[in-house]
């Protein structure tokens, strides 16, 4: 089956299947994915299309299935000073790094040498596996 339009999303929206996609995945808009149960799908969406969690799509023969956010690897940042935490997020976008930025703390890919400037600069990184919802950018695009 094909998912072919996505749909203005209502928290009541009768939703017939869930379909777990990573942060990479929700980018993309065309490829094969399957719903939380196993149903196999192909997304065909309209190029540029960026996914967020919640979001729902419908099939061709018009099951609704409702897009949630995949727990994937990441590296969940925190500190002890909100500047800490703003420094960090301008490091990281000036590497242009997916992330994810929240009051409290950002979320990104793990990486080795980010994880390393991150540690350098006194802040906490930790490992997780968590549903990874990166910032889509100042025009809407992913980068």
């Amino acid at each position: 089956m094909r998912l072919t339009r996505r749909l203005t999303a209502h928290p009541n929206t009768n939703v017939n299947l869930t379909l777990p996609l990573t942060a990479a995945e929700r980018t993309r808009s065309r490829h094969h994915a399957e719903t939380s149960d196993g149903q196999p799908f192909y997304l065909h969406l309209p190029r540029g299309t960026v996914l967020r969690d919640g979001d729902c799509l419908q099939s061709e023969d018009g099951l609704i299935v409702r897009v949630v956010a995949k727990p994937e690897p990441v590296l969940t940042v925190t500190a002890t000073a909100p500047l800490d935490l703003l420094q960090a997020a301008y490091h990281l976008g000036n590497r242009h790094v997916p992330l994810e930025i929240t009051p409290t703390y950002l979320r990104l890919s793990p990486d080795p040498v980010l994880r390393d400037l991150l540690n350098h600069r006194g802040l906490q990184v930790t490992e997780e596996i968590q549903p990874f919802q990166p910032e889509t950018g100042a025009y809407r695009h992913h980068h």
